[in-house]
């Protein structure tokens, strides 16, 4: 099969692999060998699970050296924001990452919620082969590029609060309600679980939120929630 042309993607992002399987592994999702045996190697799950330490670290010391008077508590609450599902896939999408990847002929064809996890665990798997083939020095100098610049609306729209405790607040002061959750859908293998958490005040269902986690899930119900009812 014809493959995309990585070499297009490295002019875009000004890194040259030594290793091109690198490269095109973190874009392989598990998926794709199931369909595509021996075109690259490995899907990127092993690339994800370093990518996302590297992508801890750099975070935390970008965010220290930043912010030398903020406490623990807070750093670590803009590092959730910075890093997240909905914040990496972003950066993605601006690198044109979604041209390039690697997807069963099921996956490709869906492009809603889903695809911005692929997108996402792409991102970080990009970090892992980046860090293998270039070293942490030049993935700190990718992420100050790509993705540290958006602490600043981070910072300015108060995105770094976390979406159920001030839902909570908003419900209690506007409404005299509490929000409860309620998972209401659960899928995928144990290894890429998905859940899907709505927000309800009382009866009435407010919205919904998809995360990797029961607790990933309900803080995006409660962002959506914040949003439906024009409280931002």
């Amino acid at each position: 099969m014809n493959l995309p042309d990585f070499s297009k993607f490295e002019k875009r992002i000004g890194i040259s692999f030594k290793d091109k399987t690198l490269l095109k592994s973190a874009f392989a999702h598990r998926s794709f060998l199931n369909e595509n045996k021996n075109v690259v190697p490995e899907h990127n799950e092993r690339l994800e699970f370093l990518g996302d330490a590297v992508l801890e670290l750099a975070s935390s010391e970008f965010l220290y050296n930043k912010y030398p008077d903020k406490p623990e508590g807070e750093l670590t609450a803009l590092r959730a924001a910075l890093v997240n599902t909905y914040s990496i896939s972003d950066v993605a999408k601006e690198l044109g990452m979604n041209d390039y990847l690697l997807l069963s002929k099921g996956e490709a064809k869906d492009t809603g919620r889903a695809r911005r996890f692929i997108l996402a665990d792409a991102f970080e798997a990009l970090l892992g082969a980046m860090y293998i083939d270039q070293g942490y020095e030049q993935v700190q100098k990718f992420l100050n590029l790509h993705l540290f610049p958006k602490i600043d609306e981070i910072i300015s729209k108060r995105l770094w609060q976390d979406p159920k405790s001030r839902l909570q607040e908003l419900a209690q002061d506007k409404l005299g309600i509490t929000p409860r959750y309620e998972i209401v859908k659960e899928e995928g293998p144990d290894h890429d679980k998905k859940f899907v958490s709505a927000v309800l005040f009382d009866k009435e269902q407010v919205a919904t939120g998809e995360g990797r986690s029961k607790q990933e899930a309900e803080q995006e119900a409660a962002k959506t929630a914040i949003k439906v009812r024009g409280w931002e």
